[in-house]
């Protein structure tokens, strides 16, 4: 038995059939060369063959009114799991299979049986197919599932065998040990850090509590932006209902570079500038000016440099972006000063603070969303982004090229779009999942890359002054 930590078990509490709480991948593969059309439905059959599941892909959830809800290993039928898919010729391109992956997003995961699933998806053009998988996000967080699905493919085109995701052994869902001089150990030890993360806690609450006052009545700027003040009244934002769709945008990594390189600025600085620059274009065409900063939700990940635990261990906090400008140099420059200031922020405070902060904020969300009043009151924020690093390399499966890998989130409490960046071999991708509710999703990725367009110029145009 493994009990739950209180941010895992939050994923489950705030779960419902219009927002699940599970997140995915969409991984985009070239055939090998010489390779028969065949070969994504081999694929599929030689997954279904790999019946030793380890952990936590061999765990469900357990509900008990004498104890804590905890995670009990159960039995697993790869039928149920595994799905094999084909697009029809005329309906295969790039836009009808994000169609497609926003209706496989969309429902639930069966709590009765490991709440995972992996589907191939066959018949795209050009001699592509794509993996997409989902898993229940109280598995794990986005920087951990991606070193899961980059720990599931292979390095070269040359290594052929198959090491499916759900087969490896993952840090942090080790098998059950042995009471003894060791367990003992350990269990002091958890005791200890119990005590210590509660002092941590208490002190880092105290410390947050007193910045957002400060900031709250104007005597800092940016230390972080406070929850729930952003403009209530933007598509962006309302009661999250069922239906989804998805979309991408991407740029390479070498243009981001440039721009880093010429303004001593971060990958973050860059992709929120853009993202700034996309969102306020897009308002603008559903009739909606914004005089303030947009202010995003973004989480943080709190564990340490190496630590490669499971679960989940992030804070979410509220950033705010740039104050209205048509100059994108200017916009860059103000969230790079935003982001500094909230980094220092997070330096000065425990994790565990951040951890709390993060529950007791989005607990408030929840119950407004749970008694339908997130049309009325105001959101967090206006949106949800998120940035995970991924691979550098190109990945293979069985000497088939993965081109792309987009991230697909869960939409928080009175989020209507939940942004994810996520960069792979020398690019940079944006993965952009809605509510059916959001105007032409398709066309707020399409302002994402004129927006670095427009960056790239006036940064240019800067330095040449």
């Amino acid at each position: 038995m493994k009990k739950l930590s209180l941010l895992d078990l939050g994923f489950f509490v705030a779960e419902s059939q219009a927002s699940p709480k599970h997140v995915g991948g969409l991984l985009m593969f070239k055939r090998p060369p010489k390779s028969t059309p065949a070969f994504a439905k081999n694929l599929y059959r030689e997954y279904l063959g790999f019946t030793e599941v380890a952990p936590p892909f061999n765990r469900v959830i357990r509900f008990s009114l004498t104890a804590m809800p905890h995670w009990q290993d159960a039995e697993v039928d790869l039928t149920q799991h595994i799905f094999y898919h084909k697009l029809p010729r005329g309906a295969n391109d790039r836009e009808a299979l994000y169609a497609f992956v926003a209706s496989l997003h969309e429902p639930m995961l069966d709590r009765s049986r490991p709440l995972w699933e992996l589907h191939v998806i066959d018949g795209l053009s050009e001699g592509r197919f794509a993996l997409y998988q989902k898993m229940h996000h109280a598995y794990a967080d986005g920087v951990t599932m991606a070193r899961w699905t980059a720990d599931g493919l292979a390095d070269t085109p040359d290594e052929l065998e198959l090491t499916p995701v759900w087969t490896l052994k993952h840090s942090g869902h080790g098998a059950k040990r042995g009471l003894g001089h060791k367990r003992k150990e350990e269990m002091l030890q958890s005791v200890w850090k119990e005590i210590s993360g509660t002092s941590l806690r208490i002190l880092g609450i105290s410390r947050l509590a007193a910045m957002l006052f400060l900031e709250s009545v104007k005597l800092t700027k940016n230390a972080i932006a406070l929850p729930f003040v952003s403009s209530a009244k933007t598509p962006l934002t309302g009661q999250v209902t069922s239906g989804r769709q998805f979309t991408t945008a991407g740029v390479s990594m070498a243009r981001v570079n440039r721009i880093r390189e010429r303004t001593r600025s971060t990958i973050n600085h860059v992709a929120l500038t853009c993202l700034d620059g996309a969102l306020r274009r897009y308002l603008l065409d559903q009739g909606v000016e914004l005089r303030r900063p947009i202010t995003i939700q973004m989480p943080v990940n709190l564990r340490k440099e190496g630590e490669k635990t499971a679960g989940n261990k992030i804070g979410i906090i509220q950033v705010e972006l740039s104050a209205p400008t048509e100059d994108p140099y200017v916009r860059l420059r103000n969230i790079g000063f935003s982001l500094r200031n909230v980094r220092t922020m997070i330096d000065s405070v425990s994790a565990e603070a951040i951890e709390s902060y993060t529950l007791i904020t989005g607990l408030v969300a929840q119950i407004a969303e749970m008694l339908g009043l997130s049309n009325t009151l105001p959101p967090m924020g206006n949106t949800l982004v998120s940035n995970v690093p991924g691979p550098k390399s190109h990945l293979y499966v069985k000497g088939a090229r993965m081109e792309e890998m987009h991230p697909i989130s869960t939409l928080p409490p009175s989020n209507l779009l939940n942004i994810t960046l996520f960069s792979y071999a020398g690019d940079l991708f944006f993965g952009l999942i809605a509510t059916d509710e959001l105007p032409n999703l398709p066309l707020l990725g399409r302002y994402v890359q004129d927006a670095f367009t427009e960056l790239e110029a006036s940064v240019s145009e800067a330095h040449a002054a």
